[in-house]
């Protein structure tokens, strides 16, 4: 079964300095309907003016990857790691027993865009830790690449939770197919462009929300980056 989430049903947060695009339920916005799927528990769109960002705050047993759009977002944290976050480069971070962080966008001209997701961990209690790789385009045109997984696979990087991430660059006639297990379940975020999931159109911001199935088939993009989750039921 395939249920689709339409961009515009998403909860928003315009703090001026802040747009943000909330897929489940987080601060001011709730939707006892979408309080997550499977162990995704957050998918925040936002748009961080120039200059501004998100001061120092606190995060525990919860893991938490940074995906760029467009722009580069700072971050600094109490492990120590002082880092820009590019376009093609995912981060993650587990805050594990608990870590202090900042995110800002110091350029004066430009927002930055970025996704904010959130995965419920498989162990609780862990040392706090932080990776960054670099994924470049060439590497998800007209395929789906592997870019966050539980053991690193194919040099993603490592979450401490039961979920695979990849993400994938489609237009015209490239598209994919990925086998999934029908006992657990997936989620489709289109970042932006068009593209068919199974047959249904998504446009930007749009969503699948899948289970019960045994393969996952994209096509027909128009300029479409896409990210495409494996999570535990």
């Amino acid at each position: 079964m395939l249920t689709l989430r339409k961009s515009q049903d998403r909860g928003y947060a315009d703090h001026g300095w802040l747009k943000s695009f909330h897929s489940f339920s987080f601060a001011g916005y709730y939707d006892a309907q979408h309080m997550g799927w499977g162990n995704l528990r957050v998918i925040n769109e936002d748009r961080i003016a120039p200059g501004m960002g998100f001061g120092t705050h606190g995060h525990r047993d919860m893991e938490i990857i940074s995906y760029v759009l467009s722009g580069n977002l700072a971050h600094k944290d109490t492990m120590g790691n002082v880092k820009g976050i590019p376009p093609g480069d995912v981060q993650r971070m587990s805050a594990g027993t608990g870590v202090q962080h900042s995110e800002f966008n110091h350029a004066q001209d430009q927002t930055t865009h970025f996704l904010q997701i959130w995965i419920e961990p498989n162990a609780l209690g862990i040392a706090p830790s932080y990776e960054q790789k670099t994924f470049p385009e060439l590497d998800k045109r007209g395929t789906l690449r592997l870019v966050a997984s539980p053991d690193g696979a194919q040099g993603s990087v490592t979450v401490h939770a039961d979920a695979s991430v990849y993400a994938g660059l489609f237009d015209g006639l490239e598209g994919a197919t990925l086998t999934l297990n029908p006992a657990r379940k997936g989620y489709v975020h289109l970042v932006r462009g068009e593209l068919q999931v199974n047959g249904n159109k998504l446009v930007a911001g749009d969503a699948a929300l899948i289970e019960g199935e045994s393969t996952l088939s994209l096509s027909h993009g128009k300029d479409a980056e896409v990210l495409v989750f494996d999570l535990s039921a």
